[in-house]
């Protein structure tokens, strides 16, 4: 039986703003609102960054609990996955949301350079980090920015310190780091099968690689992410008009590969979080 593909809805980011596109989610209400309607068409994992109400970059855990306990009654069973990215914070203030217990959250396991800075993971504060999630039973989705992130990751695991198999995000098109290519695809795909085996993963293109990487995911068996953090358009020519219509295209790219979305029960399942209480 073909896997449904787990669809993941980066909703706002820290970087796009209304000025960009005036669909871009900014206040906890916009946010809760714009997870809901990608939930209706077919998301399952919110991956969530907070913002204060000027739209600057904010790693405020008040916020982070006020939007996880407005997904939660608004999306029932979604998987809330909250960032611990740094350009919304630094040092452990990234991890200040993990004791909130979202389902998940994101760890980057080593650094690269972005557009215009190093995104810098240190080696301790990726360990802290990890054992943050650990002790509060969260799940880490690993974002790989590179080759050698999916062997640090299983490094990690090897030892302990990330206990589970690691679900493994390829991330491609970050200008000064990993390109959308389908020989560094293939290569991050097959090491990720070297070192996991089957385990699941996922794929996130940014900008006009976001429909490229949700076909060759959808494609090869893996999960999709999709949403305006990534991405602000439809076309070189057409704005994103909500977080919905970038799901609706994802779900339409994964039925051309006979995948239907995930429901969240099958999301949880697959990925082996419980179900929501």
């Amino acid at each position: 039986m073909t896997t449904p593909a787990i669809i993941c809805v980066a909703i706002t980011g820290s970087l796009p703003q209304k000025s960009d596109n005036p669909s871009v989610p900014i206040t906890v209400a916009e946010q809760v609102k714009s997870t809901r309607e990608a939930y209706e068409a077919g998301a399952t994992i919110a991956h969530c960054h907070v913002r204060e109400d000027d739209g600057t970059p904010s790693s405020n855990p008040g916020r982070f609990a006020d939007l996880k306990a407005g997904i939660e009654a608004a999306c029932p069973g979604m998987i809330v996955q909250l960032s611990t990215g740094g350009r919304s914070g630094a040092g452990r203030a990234r991890g200040g949301m993990i004791p909130l217990r979202p389902d998940m959250c994101s760890l980057s396991v080593g650094s690269n350079n972005f557009p215009t800075r190093v995104y810098e993971n240190p080696p301790d504060l990726v360990d802290w980090l990890a054992s943050e999630m650990a002790a509060h039973d969260v799940v880490p989705e690993v974002e790989c920015f590179d080759l050698s992130h999916l062997y640090q990751a299983a490094a990690m695991h090897g030892d302990g310190r990330l206990p589970r198999t690691p679900y493994c995000q390829f991330v491609m098109g970050v200008r000064n780091a990993m390109p959308v290519d389908r020989v560094a695809f293939d290569a991050m795909l097959a090491s990720k099968r070297h070192l996991f085996g089957d385990a699941p993963w996922c794929a996130a293109g940014i900008g006009a690689g976001q429909a490229v990487l949700n076909d060759w995911a959808a494609e090869a068996g893996g999960h999709l992410r999709t949403g305006l953090e990534d991405n602000v358009r439809l076309d070189k020519h057409t704005l994103a008009p909500s977080n919905a219509a970038l799901v609706e295209r994802a779900v339409e790219i994964a039925a051309r590969h006979g995948r239907r979305p995930a429901t969240a029960h099958e999301a949880r399942a697959i990925l082996g979080i419980g179900d929501a209480p």
